[in-house]
């Protein structure tokens, strides 16, 4: 058992994890080869709901070679093989008999000293994390053994008290789980939206058929080239001269659909003609040549002096009949949700998009009037999928806080239960 971490109440005491569970048994499905079984294999596991999410119904003859300890309710999978991806999860009642891979160290809790819903929640700690990262064997396929990980120390409060440190935590992975199926069915809401808005538009007109797909009659159709001033950013390759002086710039990973991430920028020599042809201004319209293809986001400006590398284009408006606000959401319907384009790569290429292809995709142009209409139409439905995702970021912060502060008792049960009735 390793040393104990923190100090413990009173009323608490220490232990192992192998101490607080009993034995389990090991089952071969192959024996009864006609019989179908649920397998929990050790990507069965999502990482950041910390539940089974794969469970694979799987014929007793078909069974692999790993798939043999036996799982009941309430057990807690911890996966030994590559620890540090956090493959924990409690065992539902709807796998009840199901089978784990023999990745997982399977931990049936004794019942009359630990309640699973803790033991659970210890797992999850960066305590008990960073312990079985300092355990790990093997470079190529690093692992920890089932000993390892019962032999570990385990803090043990009074069982009521466990009960309600795992009922708060729970509460708040629910809350979370909701918020995240809420985000989900604002996501699917977007993407019918824009099906709609981009084949219908706001008007009730009839349709015709392109060579994009179906558009409302009254809509032009003209190629990029005719309607925007496209340019590739620098070369990475070019050698810095006498004068050049070192600016941030955006790579392709900086551009993400709909947003720019400025946390991980990168400097690059300029010199006085580059810093001209390749400063950035504000709305900006920045589309990915490689990788995710079409991947598209405006600059909002945060940043006073910065460019761009050749793996993106820049697009700006040559006319008053179409603006980039509306084309950003036009490039996420073309390239993400229908692959209007067909741009895609091969067995032996990456998909690209050069200005060569990129100039002249046909682009659907409504009139000024209803191009605003529709990107407030979706800005609505963005500035709702951003409150929902703030309200999931709380929430897993407050997750994260109250399970630091619960399993170390820098917090008690007792003490949030008093604050919550003087609120």
């Amino acid at each position: 058992m390793n040393g104990k971490p923190y100090p413990l109440p009173e009323t608490w005491t220490e232990s192992t994890i192998g101490k607080a569970v009993v034995k389990i048994k090991q089952r071969d499905p192959r024996k009864k080869p006609n019989e179908v079984f649920q397998y929990v294999d050790v990507s069965a596991i999502s990482n950041t709901s910390f539940k089974i999410t794969g469970a694979t119904p799987t014929l007793g003859s078909e069974a692999p070679s790993r798939a043999r300890k036996a799982i009941e309710t309430d057990d807690v999978l911890f996966a030994t093989v590559r620890p540090t991806l956090k493959r924990i999860a409690l065992v539902p009642s709807e796998l009840d008999g199901a089978i784990a891979s023999t990745g997982y160290c399977v931990l049936r809790c004794d019942t009359t000293k630990t309640e699973p819903g803790f033991l659970y929640s210890f797992l999850l700690t960066d305590h008990f994390n960073a312990r079985m990262a300092g355990l790990e064997r093997g470079a190529s396929y690093p692992a920890v053994r089932d000993s390892d990980v019962t032999a570990s120390w385990f803090p043990l409060p009074p069982l009521s008290e466990q009960k309600k440190i795992a009922h708060i935590l729970s509460t708040v992975q629910r809350a979370i789980e909701a918020q995240e199926r809420i985000i989900q069915t604002t996501t699917e809401l977007k993407k019918a939206l824009m099906q709609k808005l981009f084949t219908e538009g706001l008007r009730n007109e009839p349709q015709k058929q392109t060579e994009i797909g179906l558009v409302p009659e009254s809509w032009a159709l003209l190629p990029i080239y005719d309607i925007f001033e496209t340019q590739l950013g620098k070369m990475l390759s070019q050698k810095a001269k006498v004068g050049d002086s070192p600016k941030l710039y955006l790579r392709n990973k900086n551009v993400q659909w709909g947003r720019i991430d400025t946390e991980d920028l990168l400097r690059m020599d300029f010199s006085d003609r580059e810093a001209k042809k390749f400063k950035l201004r504000k709305g900006d319209l920045l589309v990915c040549e490689g990788g995710e293809v079409g991947r598209a986001a405006l600059w909002n400006g945060s940043i006073t002096d910065c460019y761009y590398q050749k793996a993106l284009h820049r697009l700006r408006p040559k006319t008053d009949k179409i603006t980039n606000e509306f084309m950003v959401y036009w490039m996420m319907f073309a390239f993400l949700l229908t692959n209007t384009y067909g741009v895609t790569g091969t067995r032996t290429t990456i998909a690209h998009l050069p200005e060569v292809k990129l100039k002249p995709l046909i682009v659907p142009v409504p009139s000024p009037d209803e191009q605003a209409e529709i990107i407030a139409v979706i800005d609505t439905v963005d500035q709702k999928y951003a409150g929902h995702q703030r309200k999931l970021d709380e929430l897993q912060d407050l997750f994260r806080t109250l399970l630091h502060k619960l399993m170390s008792a820098k917090t008690r049960v007792d003490k949030i239960k008093q604050e919550k009735e003087g609120a």
